[in-house]
């Protein structure tokens, strides 16, 4: 449940709803203070430990950052615009305040993680996630595979439940930052793999080579460029992406799909990946944690083998080359295209994936 806040008259935008004092008391007492506090389509606050970020696209609501501070308490504030594409404009600015520190730690679940407000329009930990988090500690895995890990949280999460974990980015800066929260956590990294590199690439030679994970996480950016200006979009590439996941998987891995993407809500997440399967799939959708309404976090389903015997068998399907596009999407997906915000992740352009 959420408190209203008064609309500002000079834009029009919904109502921010802040998030129900008893749900935060007892997201603390879990161990959990980094979670969304306040919402709306094209505002929302968000708190990170001590830290809080405003997000707009609009104009600033008139007393809300004397709001902000007396719900979150002393702690630093940082406002950051909301932009269609990358650039300075996007990067958190800390507001009044003498501090010039702009990294923080925020805990989820008792697990200790980096939020850096200087790194761009991500700070390092993606709150819509932390359900996806928790489910994949209750899995219990022993061996994860994390593609496009960007601050590998999902890692840790994994192997302070006992998992090995391999962790892929293209970033080094990220898996630098990965490192960082396993040592935050007490984890040693030795044991743990982080790849520099496309997973896109290490999908098929982790294949190659045999590895078996039993839980994978895809969580891509909605586009990027890889080495050499190769191109990722997941609208294109998500269904052979799913392909090479399920040739590193064992017959009974848990494998999440999560993407902010506006043109993969839930529904059209759950086509795509049927029509991607060579074989029976079970595909589950994720819930939003409950400090997100409906339709503000990541489309995420979760899936699993299904008993052959209780599901057709689906044909199998030619795989087209990776950066090969696919065929446009069907009439209704661009006739009623979702809102063009969505709720983390960048909207468009070039982002770090979770």
């Amino acid at each position: 449940m959420r408190s209203r806040s008064g609309r500002n008259h000079r834009e029009p935008r919904e109502a921010l709803e802040w998030l129900d004092v008893a749900i935060q008391s007892r997201l603390l007492a879990e161990g959990t203070d980094a979670f969304r506090l306040a919402d709306s389509s094209r505002l929302w606050v968000e708190r990170f430990g001590s830290a809080g970020m405003i997000s707009h696209q609009f104009a600033l609501p008139e007393g809300l950052i004397e709001e902000t501070r007396k719900r979150l308490g002393s702690g630093p504030l940082f406002v950051r615009q909301l932009v269609h594409g990358p650039g300075s404009a996007n990067r958190p600015v800390r507001v009044g305040g003498s501090g010039t520190e702009t990294t923080f730690s925020a805990h989820e679940a008792g697990l200790t993680f980096e939020v850096d407000f200087s790194s761009g329009y991500s700070c390092g930990l993606f709150l819509d996630q932390r359900a996806n988090r928790a489910r994949l500690k209750a899995l219990a895995p022993r061996r994860v595979l994390n593609c496009f890990a960007y601050t590998c949280s999902f890692s840790v999460v994994a192997a302070a439940a006992g998992a090995d974990t391999t962790s892929v980015d293209l970033a080094r800066a990220a898996l630098s930052r990965g490192k960082r929260n396993f040592e935050r956590n007490g984890l040693p990294t030795q044991g743990h793999r982080f790849l520099e590199d496309d997973a896109r690439d290490a999908l098929p030679r982790l294949a190659r080579r045999g590895e078996k994970f039993d839980a994978i996480i895809l969580d891509p950016p909605t586009f990027a460029r890889g080495r050499g200006g190769r191109i990722f979009r997941v609208e294109d590439h998500i269904e052979n992406l799913l392909r090479m996941a399920l040739e590193c998987a064992t017959e009974d891995a848990h494998i999440l799909i999560s993407t902010n993407c506006p043109r993969l809500d839930a529904p059209r997440l759950l086509r795509r990946i049927h029509a991607a399967a060579d074989k029976p799939l079970c595909a589950t959708p994720q819930p939003p944690p409950e400090d997100f309404p409906a339709g503000r976090a990541a489309s995420t389903v979760w899936i699993s083998h299904c008993d052959n015997s209780a599901h057709p068998q689906h044909p199998p399907r030619k795989k087209p080359s990776l950066d090969h596009p696919r065929a446009p999407l069907p009439t209704d997906a661009q006739t009623n295209p979702l809102p063009a915000w969505p709720s983390s992740g960048f909207p468009g352009g070039t982002a770090p994936p979770n």
